[in-house]
């Protein structure tokens, strides 16, 4: 069994690994942590921006997504020591590269978190959980956020 985990930092991410170590997958199963270093997001083309700003920002984003790689692969040796766990870094944007790491590393399933945007959220931002489960080559689990109960009115 070969699961993608994609990770970011983010409580939502941190639920999918939560998924992951608290499951009995079968003897051999490798894990590939991933994290994307996706420079300033906000500029749609990198010409548009300094090529300072850009290597700044694209070295900024590279060191939290090796951060966030380590952690995830240091936190799954720990709960559970049978996986095998492999960690990577790419450049660009999340969506495409999961979708091109899926593939080639040939993967059997994608787990990974959703950060629960709502309709306007997703417009504005895109879903990369929505668009990696649409597109990917094999299985994806989306792991949600729980909502918490209101208190009931009086």
């Amino acid at each position: 069994m070969r699961i993608l985990l994609p990770v970011d930092g983010s409580e939502y991410s941190n639920k999918a690994v939560g998924e992951v170590v608290r499951r009995p997958w079968p003897a051999g199963t490798q894990v590939e942590v991933l994290s994307v270093a996706q420079p300033v997001p906000e500029f749609p083309d990198t010409q548009l921006m300094g090529h300072t700003v850009y290597l700044d920002s694209l070295e900024r984003e590279t060191k939290r997504a090796q951060k966030n790689v380590a952690e995830t692969a240091a936190t799954i040796a720990q709960a559970a020591p049978q996986l095998a766990v492999t960690t990577k870094v790419l450049e660009g944007t999340p969506k495409e590269e999961i979708l091109r790491e899926a593939t080639a590393w040939d993967a059997d399933l994608i787990v990974m978190g959703s950060h629960g945007y709502g309709a306007a959220m997703r417009f504005l931002m895109g879903s990369i959980s929505h668009a990696v489960a649409l597109h990917a080559p094999c299985s994806v689990e989306i792991v949600r956020p729980r909502k918490t109960a209101q208190p009931a009115k009086s």
